[in-house]
């Protein structure tokens, strides 16, 4: 087998943030209902709820911390009175990672609060729980909060695992429930968002006020943050004050103190009223708060704006490490994007990794900055930090309450019917009505449920899988008038079956399947549709091309198209620094290069050369593809299509894997790379993470989680032929999996490109990159460059 094994920078930062979206469902958390009785064994609580760990205290990292638990509706502590790795390995395991490296005593990270729930844990270490495990019993101990235990997990997260690595804000909630301001203008009941009124918190069956004395324009700032506004304003008191006179207040807290940080109004210090007190606001009245609102409220179907924090330097997007990562430092993020305090501040690359630099550590903002580069922080070495350490941030933003201008109605579930809309005309008087159905399309009906809290839209065609052996495989069916029947699997591919996992909400695809044979077929129908054709893009199957009429060369039952769907996927990225490190021209004997012309690796002029004399002109570079999705990435075909390439000792498992293209002004090709074949396999991991695939012996082929596969500059065909090229400038692009043969959860940062400047005896790169890796302005200067985004090899 062949061997296999990123300017100065001006002082003037730019800073924008790159931000995913998220649309998220109310969640209701269990009570606890078991009742714990003091003894020596196990007291799990109900199977239908999971034991709630989390890690607390400073400082601390993501994968370590105070190891606290809910139970029967309040967090509390474990002692360290026998504790030891085995627990530790239990409690990593609840929260996510893979094992413990190690534990601690003596409330290393800080005395907890409250109860401190078990004591004298004993655990074999194969526990699916903590609550599995031997103990005194719930809430028996004999210790104080100076025995508060503490964990250190391997920072290497359960492939899966969807709860987040999340630096909360850890408030007692029974205290404060809920915040809001009540308008008393008649114009501001009726417009969302609201950002002035009486601040009101939620007590027992209804609300109640906060006196005003001694209130500031911290506890302000802290009430606007929560409520998803980036300012506050000061409030005309005399106004309020004759509109309150008339009201009769119920005042549950008597004062705040707030330091204007804090994310929660229940995380200040709070004074509350005294059961029997008749009057305990004298001389003051109700808090009243002015809210400013930012300008991104344009996000109307999204109750928690959360992404991966990226920042702008020399035109070049890097990313923020999450070493002392902080809900203070994430609200700086979040208020200078324009919405309010963060609710998380997540860690470990929650949010997915980065790829390019990472340009700050140890971010340690107050909460006041006006700018996360205005918070101290340390730069970068490359021993600190990794993309796998990338930080994020959910933020608070307005409630708009879009969610009551819309129903649907006369379906027979609730998740389908007539979509009506609320109106108000000239007068103000609400009333419900239809939307005309002329154009009306997925998309718009996609719009609809997200706004509905309803998922996914499947208006326009009906779709399902059935037969397979779970919920996410089976025979694709589609419902034509009242008929269901089946799909021609002929042309049928990763990028159909990536459609149709999408409409049903069912994740990725992992296999498109043609032949439905062992699936059970005693319910087939037939086959009403055929010549579907993809980008892989769209929100429904209604959206792309098929026949008008039928027609299937193989139209027998068992070749009806099928899906295998999964909630993970792969994610490859190209190393483009290591690309533009390595670049050279080498002049190649053509007596060198018989292998490589048995490969198809040299351009078609080399067919005319004259044997074994002359040479070639190569332009050879490395290339480094990451995986940094949550699913091995492996190879369609099965190990019994592979190809043998005796040149190179070894089996491709791939017909074509990238594409290597020199484009000229125009965008059209000047030469193109043929290495259409690869050899897939780990050569090597980040730490913590082991090689599971390898190329010689016949080995399993693909490229792990959080490994890379590096084929070197002086490997056979990793080049462009460039003989017949004459001096220009030009673009270099590589697109990686080009016909999205294998499922990825992201395509649009497999192509990698750069500047080109070609002179005839030698070569530059410069700005090489991926995706939407440099600014707008900096992209600008490559789309000059007509014919470029049309240029895709379909």
């Amino acid at each position: 087998m062949m061997e296999k094994s990123r300017c100065t920078q001006q002082l003037a930062f730019n800073l924008l943030f790159g931000l995913w979206f998220t649309c998220c469902l109310a969640q209701t958390t269990p009570s606890n209902t078991a009742t714990p009785a003091p003894s020596p064994s196990p007291s799990p609580q109900s199977q239908n709820e999971r034991l709630k760990v989390r890690l607390a205290g400073y400082p601390r990292k993501h994968n370590e911390g105070r190891v606290e638990l809910f139970y029967k509706g309040e967090w509390g502590t474990i002692c360290d009175d026998d504790f030891s790795i085995s627990n530790a390995n239990v409690l990593c395991r609840q929260l996510g990672f893979v094992s413990a490296t190690g534990w601690t005593h003596s409330a290393k990270y800080g005395k907890g609060q409250g109860k401190i729930w078990l004591d004298n844990v004993l655990c074999n270490g194969g526990e699916k729980s903590i609550d599995s495990c031997k103990s005194r019993g719930w809430g028996n101990s004999d210790c104080t909060h100076d025995e508060d235990a503490g964990v250190v997990c391997k920072d290497e997260r359960i492939p899966g695992f969807v709860d987040s690595n999340v630096i909360d804000a850890f408030v007692d909630e029974n205290k404060i429930e809920e915040v809001r301001l009540r308008p008393v203008v008649a114009m501001a009941k009726k417009r969302l968002p609201i950002t002035e009124g009486v601040v009101e918190v939620k007590h027992k069956d209804g609300w109640a006020q906060i006196c005003d004395l001694g209130w500031t324009i911290k506890n302000t700032r802290v009430v606007c943050g929560m409520l998803g506004f980036p300012h506050e304003k000061k409030v005309n008191k005399n106004f309020y004050k004759l509109y309150l006179e008339r009201q009769k207040s119920y005042f549950h807290v008597h004062s705040v103190a707030c330091t204007g940080t804090e994310v929660h109004l229940a995380a200040c210090p709070l004074e509350f009223s005294k059961r029997n007190a008749t009057s305990s606001c004298e001389g003051g009245m109700a808090a009243v708060v002015s809210c400013m609102p930012g300008p991104q409220l344009n996000y109307p179907f999204i109750c928690l704006l959360a992404g991966r924090v990226e920042v702008l330097k020399d035109n070049e997007w890097g990313t923020v490490c999450d070493d002392r990562w902080s809900l203070q430092s994430a609200s700086v993020v979040c208020r200078e994007l324009g919405f309010g305090s963060a609710k998380e501040a997540l860690t470990g690359a929650r949010m997915g990794q980065g790829m390019g630099p990472i340009y700050m550590n140890e971010v340690k903002c107050l909460g006041q900055e006006k700018s996360i580069w205005n918070c101290p922080f340390k730069n970068i070495t490359s021993e600190d930090c990794q993309h796998m350490e990338d930080a994020a941030v959910r933020c608070s933003v307005p409630y708009m309450g879009l969610e009551s201008l819309i129903r649907i109605t006369g379906g027979r579930t609730r998740y389908e019917g007539r979509l009506e809309v609320l109106s108000s005309d000239s007068n103000g008087t609400q009333s419900w009505g239809l939307i005309c159905g002329e154009s009306w399309s997925t998309k718009e009906a996609m719009v609809a449920c997200r706004q509905l809290g309803l998922g996914y839209a499947n208006q326009g065609l009906q779709i399902r899988i059935v037969g397979g052996r779970s919920n996410y495989e089976g025979r694709v069916e589609v419902q034509v008038g009242s008929k269901w029947g089946t799909v021609c699997s002929t042309g049928w591919t990763t990028k159909e079956a990536m459609v149709v996992c999408r409409q049903l909400g069912l994740g990725y695809s992992m296999h498109a399947i043609n032949e439905t044979w062992y699936w059970d077929s005693s319910n087939v129908t037939e086959m009403i549709m055929s010549g579907v054709k993809c980008t892989g893009n769209e929100m429904s199957l209604s959206q792309c091309q098929h026949h008008k009429t039928v027609s299937c060369q193989k139209s027998a039952a068992k070749f009806a198209a099928g899906v295998i769907c999964s909630d993970t996927a792969s994610d490859l990225i190209l190393n483009a620094p290591l690309v533009q490190q390595t670049v050279y021209i080498e002049d190649r004997p053509l007596h060198m290069l018989y292998c490589a012309a048995e490969e198809d690796c040299l351009s078609k002029s080399a067919a005319k050369a004259n044997w074994p004399y002359g040479h070639r002109r190569l332009l050879r570079f490395s290339s480094q593809i990451h995986n940094i999705g949550r699913a091995d990435f492996k190879p369609k075909a099965g190990r019994h299509s592979w190809v043998w390439h005796a040149c190179h000792g070894h089996y491709h498992s791939m017909d074509i894997f990238t594409h290597y293209d020199l484009l000229n002004a125009n965008g059209s090709k000047v030469a193109e790379g043929h290495k259409a074949s690869f050899c897939l396999e780990d050569t090597d991991c980040q730490e913590g993470v082991s090689k599971r695939y390898e190329c010689a012996n016949f080995g399993d082929q693909g490229i792990t989680v959080g490994c890379w596969d590096l084929y070197r500059h002086d490997i056979d065909c990793q080049w462009i032929d460039i003989t017949d090229v004459k001096p220009g400038n030009y673009i270099l692009q590589i697109v990686i999996n080009p016909n999205h043969e294998v499922a990825e959860s992201d395509f649009t940062n497999n192509a990698m490109k750069c500047n080109c400047k070609y002179d005839g005896h030698r070569i530059w790169l410069h700005n090489c990159h991926v995706g939407d890796a440099f600014s707008e302005e900096a992209e600008r200067r490559f789309e000059k460059y007509p014919g470029q985004l049309n240029n895709q090899v379909s």
